[in-house]
């Protein structure tokens, strides 16, 4: 069974929760050995033990957590919710609830869960953006038990966090600190409401800094193994200090429950989108128009790097700012506004942070060597596909790559969205089908060398070298991929 990510909402019923004691039967004890001398040649430790007891949280808890605060949304059914569920009933249920049920049943309202804190004493209260989501009343709940209505003052879904205020005044807030300075192996607390169970504290340790998860493109993840369960959802993340470094947003289970797994927005990115939501109630973000891909051992070697690393750049945005900056497919992004960009994951995150219409340099892997650009940085647009990004011939081979291909119709290169390509008839036994090539698949470039057409992918083949490691540019539903092509193997 497939790892699953969560976000961390409960249940909407009831779960059943089966507590096991932790208790053994008493059992007489061996008399201890006596530690052994040690013997004069015996090595004798040089330096302090590196770690030294375990951390004391109750004054971190006394101090931070009245901070802390349950947020719990009502979500309103509407007559055409209903309405649109009957239709998508059979015929036969349709009729029974008019003719005997007086209609659909009514639902009741969609209710849930989560945790939030407040950052300032004037009622600003920082949470994720899917524990508020379409929520029709949302309602703060103080650890004094003061029940407050909520406002949303703005709400960003690619960084999942939504900014509250309620009215009050004088209220305790949580010491922010920075995510930036936060070490893998640190000790880290949270305090939030899994399950309903409010001021529930847990603790653990830092398990890795900057993690990529697949539905979030913009959030370098901070992991830690701190026990977080669904309706941790938006609680804080302490160091030892009591500063907040981060947010709980999400898990990585099997079961829906904790495994270990547990990933937190860093603070710093946080706190740049809390002063956007207040000024204008919306996020701004910098936008390149790439589609990039991950660089592993073989396409290193093809593209003429030393070892794994930057980002792929596999197709270009028709009108972007990398189109406009003259950023090519092939090229790889090893440098951005100064960061070095080890993994595809990374440049995303860089970009996003960059103010629209801001000129930047980066530097590039084009043709094995090293080329600097600058580009204009665009902002992000809010539709996600624009910012994701003739007559057939006869079949020709293609010689020892283990393909046969024929010329694309203008059809096929429009589905695409590329100008040119030779679509993939069959793949024979050789460096294609070992590298994943399939059947009507667009090769667009091989060897870094365009492919026009059939003539122009002979004449390419021909000058290959006979053995070693060529990347290959190949579209497979609309989608651009580089992938590396063994020859002489």
């Amino acid at each position: 069974m497939g790892m699953i990510q969560h976000y961390l909402l409960p249940p909407l019923l009831a779960v059943g929760l089966v507590i096991a004691g932790c208790g053994g039967s008493e059992q007489q004890q061996a008399p201890a050995e006596q530690p052994k001398a040690a013997s004069p040649t015996q090595a004798q430790p040089s330096s302090q033990p590196l770690v030294t007891g375990l951390p004391d949280f109750t004054a971190l808890v006394e101090k931070e957590g009245p901070a802390v605060v349950n947020i719990s949304t009502v979500t309103h059914r509407d007559a055409s919710d209903r309405q649109q569920q009957m239709e998508q009933l059979p015929e036969f249920f349709r009729r029974f609830f008019d003719e005997f049920g007086g209609g659909m049943p009514e639902q009741e309202d969609v209710r849930s869960l989560g945790s939030g804190f407040i950052i300032s004493s004037d009622g600003y209260v920082l949470t994720n953006n899917h524990v508020v989501a379409d929520a029709d009343e949302i309602v703060v709940r103080l650890q004094d038990r003061r029940e407050l209505d909520a406002e949303l003052v703005g709400a960003d879904e690619q960084s999942d966090l939504a900014l509250l205020k309620v009215e009050a005044s004088d209220l305790p807030v949580v010491n922010i600190g920075s995510s930036e300075n936060l070490k893998v192996g640190e000790w880290v607390l949270a305090i939030g409401a899994p399950f309903g169970f409010d001021s529930s504290v847990t603790a653990g340790i830092v398990s890795a800094k900057g993690r990529s998860l697949p539905s979030d493109n913009y959030v370098p993840f901070i992991q830690t193994d701190v026990a977080i369960n669904p309706g941790n959802s938006g609680g804080p993340l302490f160091n030892l200090n009591g500063e907040v470094v981060g947010i709980n947003s999400q898990i990585i289970s099997r079961s829906g429950g904790y495994m270990g797994l547990s990933f937190a927005i860093p603070m710093d990115m946080a706190m740049d989108v809390v002063e956007q939501l207040k000024d204008t109630g919306k996020v701004s973000r910098g936008w390149l128009g790439v589609l990039v891909q991950e660089v592993d051992r073989d396409l290193a070697e093809s593209f003429g790097l030393e070892r794994p690393m930057g980002a792929l750049v596999a197709q270009v945005v028709d009108g972007s700012p990398a189109a406009a900056a003259g950023l090519q497919p092939g090229d790889v992004i090893i440098e951005f506004d100064g960061h070095q960009i080890e993994r595809s994951g990374d440049l995303p995150k860089v970009v996003g942070t960059i103010k629209p219409d801001s000129e930047v340099d980066l530097t590039v892997m084009r043709d094995g060597g090293k080329k600097d650009l600058s580009v204009t940085v665009g902002q992000l647009p809010e539709d996600p596909r624009q910012a994701a990004a003739g007559g057939g011939g006869e079949d020709a081979q293609g010689g020892v790559l283990g393909l046969q291909v024929r010329d694309a119709s203008a059809a096929e290169l429009a589905r695409a969205k590329t100008d040119h390509g030779v679509v993939v008839a069959k793949v024979e036994e050789g460096p294609a089908r070992t590298a994943g090539v399939r059947s009507g698949d667009i090769l667009v470039s091989l060897n870094n060398q365009p492919v026009k057409d059939i003539d122009a992918l002979q004449d390419i083949v021909k000058n290959l070298p006979e053995q070693g490691t060529v990347p290959a540019l190949v579209n497979r539903g609309g989608n651009a991929r580089f992938i590396a092509l063994k020859l002489g193997q």
